[in-house]
């Protein structure tokens, strides 16, 4: 085997992979997806992933579907496929098939988790699959006027024992049926059972598999982020009302708002979307938070080999002067920080010249991967907020590649005379950086 070139991408990957192996261990994992992905063959390369996860010590419970396959033996034996509000209406009949459906994607499922087939990911692995009656239930009953008989909802999670199961190391398998203390039967959705599970356990993530990638903006573009509110607001524009995202969406805002602080929409077609969205910043899918993870605050000195490791590519490039670490250190109360799910993805500094009653705008930078995000206009709002907040009068900033974007947001042309007495005495006519100011607006 030979060796590979260059080590990149592996390893800056892994590197930035390194805080999320470490802060998932011992974490609650609640991944769903629906019988297309059994069906449709993805569970078996989902499964790899799975056996990952499971080996750096995430605690998982799967919760998966049967629809296809219910659908699938009604056809067969001639029977109709019923549905209210992207229900199932379950009569005695089509009981019969759901229970049977779920035998048998159950088997299929534990058959694929308990692989350890040699030259694979899965090598090795010893994975135990738990099962039993998890889930108790009880009627939906009569909705706008139909019966929807063996139809249920989830009415409590047999919470202790679930974590009886993942205490010992195993993954804990639920289907979609749940169980009456009286001894009925009753056929659940999956959204219904995994959002229910998941608030149950006080799980860390709740995790659904759909058709879609995620959810899409008014572009086709996949919006990477949003909040349990965006996420209402959006679910008001759509038409389709039952498809997958209309089924998972409002089960994934729900969980938001009964604590679930992360709860990701995946596409089942995506090839590796689980550890793509987990382990990497940006994700591939659709993120649900309760709230925004974007942070604004003022730097302290702990975040001095952040910002560091921030400006670093930028000085190296000319386009910031280079400021060494003790400077740095000395300077950090005039430093802002943005910072993104705990993060720091973006910096600004302001330096006052009372005497002229102006002030410098200086290290305004956004990590790359996040400068379409708007988070450059977050910085420049922090640092005129606080200039005003100190009666500043003008704000000005030195560039030598971003003078557009400044002229974008107010800034306007000025002569180096215009600079304050002591800047104009450390002004760099090698760098010949462009002069700009903009005067605040009181409110």
């Amino acid at each position: 085997m030979t060796k590979p070139d260059s080590p990149a991408p592996f390893v800056p990957w892994f590197r930035e992979a390194a805080p999320y192996i470490r802060a998932f261990r011992g974490r609650t994992f609640v991944v769903a997806f629906g019988g297309d992905v059994v069906a449709g063959g993805q569970f078996a390369t989902m499964t790899h992933d799975l056996n990952l996860l499971a080996s750096l010590g995430v605690r998982l419970v799967l919760v998966h579907g049967v629809r296809p396959q219910v659908n699938e033996r009604l056809a067969s034996r001639e029977l109709p496929v019923q549905y209210h509000q992207g229900i199932r209406i379950t009569d005695p009949a089509t009981m019969n098939c759901v229970q049977e459906s779920i035998g048998v994607v159950r088997a299929e499922i534990e058959a694929t988790l308990s692989m350890a087939v040699a030259a694979t990911p899965m090598a090795n692995a010893s994975i135990q699959v738990a099962g039993g009656n998890f889930l108790i239930a009880q009627p939906l009953g009569v909705r706008d006027g139909i019966d929807m008989m063996h139809s249920g909802e989830v009415r409590k999670v047999q919470t202790e024992t679930i974590n009886r199961r993942l205490s010992e190391g195993e993954i804990v398998l639920i289907s979609p049926i749940g169980y009456s203390p009286t001894g009925e039967i009753f056929n659940l959705t999956v959204e219904d059972a995994a959002h229910s599970v998941a608030i149950a356990l006080k799980a860390d993530k709740l995790i659904f598999f759909m058709d879609e990638p995620g959810l899409k903006d008014e572009n086709g573009e996949i919006r990477l982020e949003v909040t349990s509110q965006e996420a209402k607001k959006y679910m008001r524009t759509r038409t389709a009302a039952f498809d997958d995202i209309g089924c998972y969406l409002p089960a994934a805002i729900k969980a938001c708002e009964k604590g679930i602080d992360r709860v990701h929409l995946l596409g089942r077609f995506v090839d590796g979307a689980l550890l793509m969205e987990l382990f990497t910043r940006e994700g591939v899918g659709t993120l649900i938070t309760r709230q925004r993870l974007e942070k604004l605050r003022d730097a302290s000195i702990d975040d001095v080999g952040g910002i560091m490791q921030l400006i670093q590519p930028l000085e190296e490039e000319g386009v910031l002067v280079k400021r060494s670490r003790e400077l740095l250190e000395q300077e950090i109360e005039r430093f802002g920080v943005l910072e993104h799910d705990g993060h720091i993805v973006g910096c600004v500094a302001l330096y006052t010249f009372p005497e002229e009653n102006v002030g410098e705008l200086a290290c305004l930078v956004v990590d790359q991967t996040y400068r379409a995000s708007g988070y450059g206009d977050l910085l420049l709002n922090m640092v005129e907020k606080r200039a005003k907040e100190l009666g500043l009068e003008k704000l000005f900033v030195l560039t030598t590649r971003t003078a557009h974007w400044f002229c974008e947001r107010g800034f306007s042309p000025s002569p180096i005379s215009d600079l304050p007495a002591k800047k104009q005495q450390l002004y760099n006519y090698q760098r010949r950086s462009k002069v700009f100011f903009k005067t605040l607006t009181r409110a």
